[in-house]
């Protein structure tokens, strides 16, 4: 019960990444709050499979992009559970295309989503975290954001990515003593995001990784909860990666 008493807000939580992190919260003692966009049916199953287990969850729909659906979003959470100790920074989309057949709609879309939603969400949640003297902010980024020639065959998903590594940095350096921001970098891992990648992709991902396979999300979900525990209090403006080798540089 390493987050016992804790609120933790988690966007994109509905699936994958953000829904492995919220089962491993709430066994763990947090109170939860599951973030969706589209995915509500997925995050009210997830809703109710924590109180199944004896935990405590909510879902709020927001578009993380949106600065107004993120400050109702905040303050619904908090007029439920009166404060928020840990925020997930979790929702992205990739959007796969060569780089020439990109248009400005999905360049937009993409950085909107992936780095400008942990903008929104951190500064809307900082000041409630600052007032009561503590917090945990994580961002989920990508190896796609490291400097990893592999990696960046995505320009704008490896820009928005490489953007999140920044803005957790300097909002390190802006919100400390008081909250500890850090990030996490995922390899492949198996989502319904990377199943929608080609099959060869994927293949040649895995080969290039020294632990030769994919990553499964409840992986990434306790990098996460070290991240959130007391266990990381000492961290803040780092990068975990969490890709079975590949993102060594």
């Amino acid at each position: 019960m390493r987050l016992q008493g804790k609120v933790a807000l988690i966007t994109g939580a509905g699936r994958g990444i953000g829904r492995a992190i919220a089962l491993l919260f709430a066994r763990e003692g947090a109170k939860v709050a599951i973030n969706y966009s589209r995915s509500e049916s997925e995050a009210l199953s997830l809703a109710e499979e924590i109180r199944r287990l004896g935990g405590v969850a909510i879902t709020v729909k927001a578009d993380v992009s949106k600065a107004d659906e993120v400050k109702n979003m905040v303050q619904r959470v908090v007029q439920e559970y009166g404060r928020i100790d840990i925020l997930v920074n979790n929702a992205g989309i990739v959007i796969s295309k060569p780089f020439l057949e990109t248009t400005e709609e999905i360049w937009d879309r993409t950085i909107d989503v992936n780095l400008k939603g942990p903008y929104l969400c951190s500064k809307e949640v900082a000041p409630l975290m600052l007032s009561q003297g503590r917090g945990k902010i994580i961002n989920i980024a990508s190896v796609s954001g490291l400097a990893q020639r592999s990696a960046l065959g995505n320009v704008p998903y490896a820009a928005s990515k490489a953007g999140v590594i920044g803005l957790t940095r300097s909002l390190a350096v802006n919100l400390g003593p008081y909250v500890n921001v850090n990030a996490i970098c995922p390899g492949v891992i198996e989502t319904d995001m990377t199943a929608s990648l080609p099959a060869e992709y994927t293949r040649m991902r895995v080969e290039e990784t020294p632990l030769k396979r994919t990553g499964k999300p409840e992986e990434v979900a306790m990098a996460a909860l070290f991240l959130a525990s007391e266990d990381s209090d000492f961290i803040t403006g780092e990068v975990i990666t969490v890709a079975g080798g590949r993102g060594m540089r």
